[in-house]
């Protein structure tokens, strides 16, 4: 089958590579259909590694999916052939500790697609457990289909805040998370989000999501704004999504007393963590890693049209153009927000 393989750091190749997959009785075989570019997906293409996960053999990138099912094993009831879906990349050990206590996302043994050594879904057909395969309706595109992966984590972010009606919210940068997570937070239940970002172009996208502001701090105070909005108290909740060390270092001064700091993005060097600046505000702290259990919500909120993600989808590329598409992301062109690739029918 034609793939998109990552051969070793900077350099990709559409070409056929065979994999060997069988359908298992609660298993289900899925052509693609649409599949997003990660910000993952890119920095394994432009480094070679993320963390301890070191591209080290060819592999096959792209998690973030959509597609139809073309098979089903004999123990599923629950999804058919011909039924559009959307699939979770991450598969826990169900033996695990962490997945008994429904943490599954922190099992250390989690296999995840494009995840080295596990190949990714840049390529005509996978097999996945039902388990973690969810139904579109039939409202919901396959674009959108393959955002859930994303949204999952704005989601997840917000479960995490534990947002109340009228929370004012922070979300430090305006990528893809960042406007998930602006997404998933109006959705949840905020007044009013401010987005800080140093790209007008994905600004301006902001404030198209709903009851958003937003502030370029390349030109503005983040704080300076958010004081001014609240009357000196600050945002109930800050999300840092950005990743970047000076913003994470920074998340408590924008924040009320007693709100939460969600922190959501990853940054690749350690953060220096002002204990003191928390402790005066007794503020909460969240980490996330990925998601668990948000799936179907996210599912059901693009259906109902409590949430739209095609502001976000700002590029298509066809599945012939895949090594194009990786070196346009890799420029991080300004004001593109989620590159997607559509898959040969």
């Amino acid at each position: 089958m034609q793939a998109l393989v990552l051969e070793e750091k900077n350099r990709l190749s559409l070409r056929d590579f065979p994999i060997e997959e069988t359908l298992g009785p609660r298993d289900v075989r899925i052509r693609l259909k649409t599949v997003g570019i990660c910000g993952s997906d890119v920095h394994y293409y432009t480094h070679g590694a993320i963390g301890p996960f070191v591209v080290r053999e060819p592999m096959i990138l792209g998690h973030e999916a959509s597609g139809i099912i073309e098979e089903v094993g004999s123990a599923v009831t629950e999804l058919a052939v011909g039924d559009r879906v959307c699939m979770e990349p991450g598969l826990p050990d169900p033996a695990s500790r962490a997945t008994r206590l429904g943490l599954y996302n922190l099992d250390p043994a989690v296999r995840f697609w494009a995840t080295p050594p596990i190949h990714g879904v840049l390529r005509p057909s996978v097999v996945h457990p039902a388990d973690f395969t969810f139904k579109l309706p039939d409202n919901v595109s396959y674009a959108a289909g393959a955002m859930v992966e994303p949204l999952a984590v704005g989601v997840h972010g917000a479960t995490k805040a534990r947002v109340k009606p009228g929370d004012i919210a922070v979300v430090i940068g305006a990528g893809p998370i960042g406007l998930v997570t602006v997404l998933a937070a109006l959705a949840a239940g905020c007044a009013r989000v401010i987005v800080s970002d140093v790209d007008d172009t994905k600004l301006a996208i902001a404030r198209k999501l709903g009851a958003v502001d937003a502030v370029n701090v390349a030109k503005q105070s983040l704080v300076d704004f958010v004081r001014a909005e609240t009357a000196g108290w600050g945002a109930d909740i800050v999300f840092e999504c950005s990743g970047n060390t000076r913003a994470a270092a920074g998340v408590f001064e924008p924040l009320a007393p007693g709100g939460t700091v969600v922190f959501i993005g990853i940054p690749l060097e350690p953060v220096p963590y002002d204990v003191a600046a928390g402790q005066i505000k007794e503020a909460r702290v969240e980490h996330i890693f990925r998601y668990a259990h948000v799936y179907p919500r996210c599912v059901a909120m693009l259906a109902s049209g409590a949430i739209d993600v095609s502001p976000l989808i700002t590029r298509t590329f066809p599945f012939a153009q895949s090594v194009e598409a990786f070196e346009y992301a890799a420029q991080s062109p300004a004001g593109e927000v989620k590159i997607q690739i559509e898959m040969p029918d």
